[in-house]
């Protein structure tokens, strides 16, 4: 038997919710007016997924597929990118809005601003969006990867020129390492999607940027004629796009929020367990955080998205490894007549938890405590595609991690 899915409903103690605005409706518009501006941008794709909804018992199933996004295979490189603009923009006195990409990849600007070094942590998508942006913008990069990174994500960070190695840490140990590099290197600055006390502006600005894919999913579900979802899945590593996806929607349906369902991998269920004490204070998860969901693996959260989170979360879900793989294989073989998505180990965990609560009786108190029926109108969001491509086809093809 596999071991179970673990969940725990919100019974936090609510805040006085300062850090919403954030995710304000006005500066996701921003954030998504800068990437708008680069010729590589595209509104990724919604799929909807009718066969399959039916099949579960839903009203409605879409997910979002970032496999699209500016052909990096995953979404992260729009947190990296606004950071870096916003940054920019402030060491040179100007407003976000007045620095296109033109502008930031001309001579003009090269003269004028010079060249920073931007140091991150990362699992493989978010390091190769800062390098990649980096590139791009003509600045330096410097990407640490914790231990057992796989080698096709570190050649993918490479091949964009940054300075990249895989260290024999963890991933939280790898951003501390980011942030102390940076503080001496002259110009050097530390891009990170994890916010503490004390490092919380550019934390802030790559929740925001993510912040562009949640207002393409709400256009495009205005465009299917579905409007306000009644459930979002979102899943979470330190938090960062968990939050900026909640904080965006329950700015969006201020008075009629949907219900919010954060999913984590059990190896690294920082929020979860948080959750589970029910007191309102983080925890940490320490060790090696071994999961096939690398890009979830981060043990401590990011303080600014935790505030939003536990104002706003219905329910934490902690999901070991085989549940992300079961996700994995139903998309990339729908039910007939639906889009197949390619969807990576951390991309594909909330289709295999959706399936999971409608179809196995096991989470039928989780189901009905999130009324989760006939009449709902669910959202998923695929962060990546095959980022690990041998990976993706031994769990799709070869089937490892089953569903026993």
């Amino acid at each position: 038997m596999n071991e179970p899915i673990k969940w725990a409903l919100n019974k936090m103690p609510r805040t006085q919710d300062k850090q919403l605005p954030v995710m304000s409706l006005e500066n996701v518009a921003r954030a998504r007016a800068f990437h708008q501006s680069f010729p590589q941008y595209s509104v990724t794709p919604l799929a909807e997924l009718s066969g399959m909804a039916a099949e579960l018992g839903l009203k409605s199933l879409c997910i979002k597929d970032e496999s699209y996004r500016f052909g990096l295979n995953a979404f992260k490189v729009l947190g990296g990118s606004f950071a870096m603009g916003r940054y920019i923009a402030d060491e040179m006195g100007r407003d976000i809005s007045t620095l296109s990409y033109e502008y930031l990849t001309s001579p003009a600007f090269r003269e004028e601003f010079g060249q920073a070094t931007f140091f991150t942590a990362t699992d493989g998508n978010h390091g190769r969006g800062v390098a990649w942006a980096a590139n791009k913008l003509g600045q330096k990069s410097v990407v640490h990867m914790p231990k057992g990174s796989s080698q096709s994500r570190f050649d993918n960070i490479a091949k964009e020129g940054a300075k990249v190695t895989i260290e024999e840490v963890n991933y939280d140990d790898c951003v501390r390492m980011a942030a102390a590099e940076a503080q001496n290197t002259e110009h050097g600055v530390v891009v990170q999607d994890t916010a503490w006390e004390g490092y919380e502006e550019i934390p802030s600005w790559i929740m925001q940027g993510y912040g562009t894919m949640a207002s393409e999913a709400a256009s495009q579900l205005r465009q299917l004629e579905i409007g306000r979802p009644t459930h979002v899945f979102v899943q979470a590593g330190v938090g960062s796009l968990a939050g900026a996806v909640v904080g965006y929607f329950a700015n969006l349906f201020k008075t009629d929020p949907p219900k919010f369902i954060v999913m984590e991998a059990k190896a690294a269920d920082c929020l979860y367990q948080g959750a589970a004490a029910g007191d309102g204070e983080p925890r940490a998860v320490t060790g090696d955080l071994q999961t096939i969901m690398a890009g979830l693996a981060c043990g401590e959260p990011n303080i600014i998205s935790w505030d939003i989170l536990k104002n706003h979360v219905d329910a934490f879900v902690s999901c070991p490894d085989w549940v992300s793989a079961k996700g994995m294989r139903m998309l990339a073989s729908p039910v007939k007549g639906d889009p197949a998505v390619c969807s990576g180990e951390s991309g594909a965990v909330g289709m295999g938890v959706i399936s999971s609560i409608m179809q196995d009786d096991a989470y039928k108190e989780l189901r009905e405590a999130l009324e989760l029926n006939k009449d709902s109108q669910v959202l998923l969001f695929s962060t990546e595609g095959d980022t690990d491509p041998d990976k993706y086809k031994k769990i799709v093809w070869g089937g490892e991690y089953p569903t026993v």
